[in-house]
């Protein structure tokens, strides 16, 4: 299991999924802990069980055990949230962003790792989830941190590869049945 193995299943109808995937994990810029962080709380968010049986293992390989139950926390908490604030930015009512959320979300405080970290994988699962509330709240705290476009653009290249490819083999799966 590794992505290598993941990227051989991608059809040939998606050559450009399985270079990108390639490209996005294997040529990235970003240091390790930030990459395979990604990777991980993106595999989750993707809901592909085969993306995620895919690239578990290396993420885990390549990530502290801080990191990467940080990353899994990430992909868990932002679950949440990006229903929760992705639902209140939609509703026309707005009167629902002056109640209190009322929800508990303390490994955003406190995620074990460096805070920068934790945003950038928050921000990458926000980006699959579509919620951009939390997608300006995390970029933003990771620009004031010093993160450059650059790094933020890496996230979201790493999460649309990641979703495509899940999409792509569960069609796959399907369609074999």
């Amino acid at each position: 299991m590794s992505l290598d193995s993941l990227k051989s299943r991608v059809p040939d109808y998606a050559k450009d999924l399985k270079l990108n995937l390639g490209s996005v994990i294997g040529n990235s810029d970003l240091p390790a802990q930030q990459l395979w962080g990604t990777v991980l709380a993106t595999a989750i968010a993707s809901r592909s069980p085969i993306v995620l049986r895919e690239l578990e293992p290396e993420a885990k390989a390549n990530l502290s055990p801080e990191a990467y139950q940080a990353a899994k926390a990430a992909a868990a908490v932002m679950a949440m949230n990006n229903v929760f604030y992705r639902t209140r930015h939609l509703l026309s009512d707005h009167e629902y962003g002056t109640l209190r959320a009322g929800l508990r979300m303390n490994v955003i405080g406190n995620p074990g790792v460096e805070k920068v970290d934790f945003e950038l994988w928050s921000f990458a699962v926000s980006a699959i989830n579509g919620c951009g509330m939390c997608l300006d709240s995390h970029e933003q705290v990771l620009r004031k941190a010093g993160v450059e476009r650059e790094t933020v653009q890496e996230a979201f290249k790493i999460a649309s590869v990641i979703q495509a490819v899940g999409v792509t083999l569960e069609a796959e799966a399907v369609l074999a049945e």
